[in-house]
């Protein structure tokens, strides 16, 4: 199954849309923001997105001001890292329009990341098991410190 079969354009733009929103509150957003882009990426090879043009970020790094590419997917717009073909083909916008605001969509992130993942054809590694804390059958735990909840008295 090739991935235009997988997704619909809409499916996936909102499937980009409730990644990216998810991605801009995450504690690590790498992997949300990585999904993102490879999927932008391959949908802009299939001629099913298209570039917009360049804007000025919101969020400069180390105070020097850098451009972002603009793209449409179906009626969504996203920024993904330009490339420098891009800064060479592409009008510069200047200052994001912040009135301007993607449609709201109700989409839970494991079913945008499963959308996404298998349209780009993803696979999650395998999550290392937890270790379980091993104790000693020789070990035998301190009373020092314990605290009486009937009484509420501390034992040293």
């Amino acid at each position: 199954m090739n991935s235009q079969e997988t997704a619909s354009l809409l499916d996936l733009a909102k499937a980009l849309y409730t990644v990216n929103r998810h991605a801009k509150t995450a504690p690590e957003p790498q992997h949300l923001y990585y999904i993102k882009k490879e999927t932008i990426q391959r949908l802009l090879k299939e001629k099913r997105a298209k570039k917009v043009g360049l804007h000025f970020s919101d969020h400069p790094k180390r105070s020097n001001q850098h451009s972002t590419l603009l793209v449409k997917v179906a009626d969504y717009y996203f920024h993904i890292p330009p490339t420098k073909d891009d800064f060479k083909e592409l009008e510069h916008l200047g200052s994001l329009d912040q009135s301007f605001r993607n449609p709201q969509t109700k989409m839970s992130l494991s079913q945008a990341k499963k959308i996404i993942y298998q349209y780009i054809d993803w696979k999650p590694e395998k999550e290392k098991p937890m270790h379980k804390q091993h104790t000693s059958s020789y070990f035998t735990p301190s009373s020092l410190g314990k605290m009486d909840w009937t009484n509420r008295k501390t034992y040293r």
